[in-house]
């Protein structure tokens, strides 16, 4: 198979997964919490595989964690919501790295070439900024790092150093049922604003430090 060939069926794959999940999985907190009272003593390892799952598909990471914080509150909720979407991220990764990344590389030219070098030598930084800067879809991320040659280590501990903060606040939102005075949404709502004035901090930083390398 040809690497555009191989390319185009990977893009599809993920699009016929996406489309799947969007028409079957439950939305609303009433069929999330039947899901759960359904599996029992098991709901915290069935929302474990789901979220892994669904984390794959590219369902939304805050519906995934505010129903953890209904289900389960905030404590127990942020800690399945970081390991599920955290476990689903590496396996995109993963899967991206060994179906696709052979195909990328075969296909870019010198310029592009010098972009998988820049990003392999900030990996750490890179997959971090990712996912604390506002507006970057973080599974499409997920997958497009594995095209990269950012390592998996690098990729790995800067997914749970930025997922930990989004989780809490998407967690606690969710288990307080829309009480936006409560003093959880409030801090909640101030982490994911805090979140998104560092990431714009840190990339313009880095905008400015390179011009300055460039200037001299």
């Amino acid at each position: 198979m040809s690497p555009k060939l191989r390319l185009v069926v990977f893009a599809a794959t993920l699009a016929a997964v996406f489309l799947v999940v969007l028409a079957l999985v439950a939305r609303s907190p009433e069929e999330i919490q039947r899901s759960a009272d359904e599996a029992g003593a098991w709901a915290p390892v069935a929302y474990l595989a789901l979220c892994t799952g669904l984390t794959l598909a590219f369902f939304p990471f805050p519906l995934l964690a505010a129903a953890s914080g209904v289900l389960f509150g905030t404590a127990e909720g942020t800690a399945l919501s970081t390991v599920g979407s955290t476990i689903g991220a590496v396996l995109a990764f993963l899967i991206a790295r060994h179906a696709a990344s052979g195909a990328v590389e075969s296909l870019i030219g010198e310029r592009l070439r010098g972009v998988q070098d820049a990003v392999a030598r900030r990996g750490f930084v890179a997959v971090l900024y990712a996912r604390i800067f506002p507006g970057v879809p973080r599974d499409a991320a997920n997958y497009a790092f594995g095209l990269t040659r950012v390592t998996l280590v690098a990729f790995t501990t800067a997914t749970v150093i930025g997922v930990i903060p989004r989780a809490f606040a998407y967690t606690a939102l969710g288990g307080s049922l829309g009480d936006f005075d409560s003093t959880e949404s409030i801090v909640a709502i101030s982490t994911l604003a805090a979140m998104g004035v560092l990431g714009l901090v840190l990339v313009r930083r880095d905008v400015l430090a390179t011009r300055g390398a460039a200037g001299a």
